[in-house]
């Protein structure tokens, strides 16, 4: 049993911790390639258009940001609206889901600006030790 902000939880019992940690679902959803950016994206500049995301994550590809929008969509983090117009209009946005990460994106750049310079250095130190 595991307590998290006072619930017990049963934990699985299984001794593979890729199964066992309550964190790695989250991990695979939320902190996969492009997601981020996304999310962050629709987050800080509200409902856009693909071509509008396109601008603004400039490295993606379209297929990749067709693909990733789609699994987003299916998670429940972003809402596809579209309007039946000539010619047709698509609109991506944040769900109250996907703002509800907010906290968790806060405490990692808290996190970065505080620990990345360690990291840094700790690489530059690994680097630079006997072979």
């Amino acid at each position: 049993m595991a307590v998290h902000g006072g619930t017990t939880r049963a934990m699985p019992k299984t001794d593979d911790p890729e199964l066992a940690c309550p964190v790695s679902p989250v991990v695979d959803i939320v902190f996969s390639r492009w997601t981020t950016p996304i999310l962050w994206a629709l987050h800080t500049y509200g409902r856009q258009r693909f071509v509008e995301l396109e601008r603004r994550i400039t490295r993606i590809t379209p297929k990749v940001l067709t693909e990733r929008l789609r699994r987003l969509e299916r998670d429940g983090l972003v809402i596809r609206t579209y309007h039946p117009e000539v010619p047709p209009r698509v609109e991506y946005e944040i769900s109250d889901l996907g703002r509800s990460l907010a906290p968790l994106f806060a405490h990692l750049t808290e996190w970065a600006e505080e620990n990345l310079p360690k990291v840094e250095e700790a690489r530059r130190a690994h680097d630079a030790g006997p072979v």
